[in-house]
C-alpha cells in the first residue's frame, strides 16, 4: 500500500471509528492495523515565553512564563503540543524533560490509541500534568491531522457556538490599568481582572473609568475573610461583574461553600480543582469549575470534565496559562460546550510560534485546520 493510499485508509477508517466510538486499541492490537515497523517520534525543545506586559496576579508578578514545545511525527504527519509552567503550577522546564524522557512511544503501533497511549503517559507519575498535557495536546494534533479534521468537528461541537474570550488585567497601578484597558476594550466583549491584594476596588474603578463592558474576576484565592468576600461580591456585582474565579484558598472548603451560597454571582473553581477526581469534591462547594489542560493533563481529560461538570449541573469555563496559540487552540476545540472561555494567553506573549484559532469581535474562531488548528510560524 503506497504512503498516500495508507494515509487514505486511516482517514475514511477512522472517522467510521469515531461514528461508532471507536476509538483507541482492543486487547489483540491496534484498531487500525496498517502494519510495518514504522513508530511515533516524540522529541521537544525548552521555550521561554515572554509577556507584552508585566503579569499581576494575587502571589506574584511576572514578565515570562518558562515552556517546553513538543512534536510527535508519524506517518509523515507531525502533531504539536506544550506545557506552559507558570511558577504558581509547581512544574518546571526541567521537570517537564524529566518526564518526557521516560515517555516511549515506540511501544506503540499506532497513535490512534489514544485511550492506551495516554493510559500508559498519566500512569509514569502522579504529578506532571503539564508534560502528560503537551503529550495528549501532541497526539490528538497528530490524530486530527492523520484523520484531516478538527477536533471540534470530530467532538460533534459547532463551532459558531464558540464563546467570547475574556481578556485579562493584571494586577498594576490605576494608570497601568486604565493603559491596558484601553488599548484591548475595543477588541473584546468581556474583560477579566485579577483581583486579591489591598487594591481591588482601586483595580475595578480604574478598569470602570475606561470602559463599561462586562467583567469577570480571578481572585487566586486572594481573600481570607468569608464576610469580606460576600460584601465584596455584592459591590462587585454592583459594578457589573458576571463571575467570580477561587475567591478564597483551596484549604477553606466549608467557608467557599458557605459563599457560593449567598453569592450573587457564580463562583467558579480554579486552584481547587485540578483533574477529573476533583470534580465530585467540590460538588456543592462551587457554582462552576475552570478547566485548564496545563492542570487536567490535556485534552483527553478536559474533554471528560466538561461532560461531567455538565452531568453535575455545574458552570464550566475553560481557562489557560501562558501559553502559545498551540495549548490555546487545543482548549479552544472544546470552547462551543463552555459558558466561559479564558483563552487569551497567546495575546499577552509577544513571541507566539504558532497560527491557529482567531479572536473576531472579541469571539473564538474555530478554523477548519486538522487536528488542534494550528500551523507552525517557523521551523520548529
Amino acid at each position: 500500500m503506497s504512503k498516500q493510499n495508507r494515509r487514505d485508509f486511516l482517514k475514511t477508517a477512522s472517522l467510521a471509528a469515531l461514528g461508532i466510538g471507536l476509538l483507541g486499541c482492543d486487547n489483540n492490537g491496534p484498531f487500525i492495523g496498517i502494519g510495518g515497523s514504522e513508530r511515533m517520534k516524540l522529541s521537544w525543545t525548552p521555550y521561554e515565553l515572554k509577556l507584552a506586559h508585566p503579569f499581576g496576579v494575587s502571589s506574584s508578578t511576572r514578565t515570562t512564563t518558562p515552556d517546553v514545545l513538543v512534536k510527535i511525527s508519524y506517518g509523515g504527519e507531525t502533531g504539536y503540543g506544550e506545557a506552559a509552567t507558570p511558577p504558581y503550577l509547581g512544574q518546571s522546564t526541567k521537570s517537564v524533560e524529566a518526564f518526557l524522557q521516560k515517555v516511549d512511544l515506540g511501544r506503540f503501533a499506532d497513535p490512534f490509541c489514544l485511550e492506551d497511549i495516554m493510559a500508559y503517559v498519566n500512569q509514569l507519575s502522579p504529578g506532571d500534568s503539564a508534560a502528560k498535557a503537551a503529550v495528549d495536546i501532541a497526539l490528538h494534533d497528530l490524530v486530527g491531522k492523520l484523520i484531516g479534521q478538527p477536533w471540534h468537528r470530530l467532538w460533534g461541537y459547532d463551532p459558531a457556538k464558540a464563546p467570547s474570550t475574556t481578556f485579562t488585567i493584571g494586577i498594576d497601578t490605576p494608570e497601568v490599568v486604565r493603559e491596558k484597558t484601553l488599548e484591548c476594550c475595543n477588541r473584546f466583549n468581556i474583560l477579566k481582572v485579577k483581583l486579591g491584594r489591598d487594591n481591588d476596588k482601586e483595580m475595578i474603578e480604574a478598569v470602570r473609568s475606561v470602559t463599561d463592558l462586562p467583567l469577570a474576576v480571578d481572585v487566586n484565592q486572594g481573600w481570607s475573610e468569608r464576610f469580606l468576600a460576600l460584601d465584596m461580591i455584592y459591590w462587585l456585582k454592583e459594578q457589573g461583574v458576571v463571575m467570580v474565579e477561587q475567591p478564597l484558598p483551596v484549604s477553606r472548603v466549608y467557608d467557599t461553600a458557605w459563599l457560593s451560597e449567598r453569592s450573587p454571582l457564580p463562583v467558579f473553581a480554579d486552584e481547587s480543582v485540578q483533574g477529573v477526581k476533583d470534580l465530585m469534591r467540590i460538588k456543592g462547594v462551587f457554582t462552576g469549575v475552570n478547566i485548564k489542560l496545563m492542570k487536567c493533563g490535556g485534552l483527553r481529560e478536559a474533554h471528560k470534565m466538561v461532560d461531567i461538570a455538565r452531568a453535575m449541573g455545574m458552570k464550566v469555563m475553560l481557562g489557560c496559562m501562558t501559553e502559545t496559540s498551540c495549548g490555546i487552540s487545543a482548549a479552544a476545540q472544546l470552547s462551543p460546550a463552555v459558558d466561559f472561555a479564558d483563552l487569551d494567553g497567546n495575546l499577552l506573549i509577544t513571541n507566539d510560534c504558532f497560527q491557529g484559532v482567531e479572536v473576531e469581535k472579541g469571539r473564538l474562531v474555530l478554523g477548519d485546520r486538522p487536528g488542534i488548528g494550528i500551523k507552525p510560524l517557523s521551523s520548529l
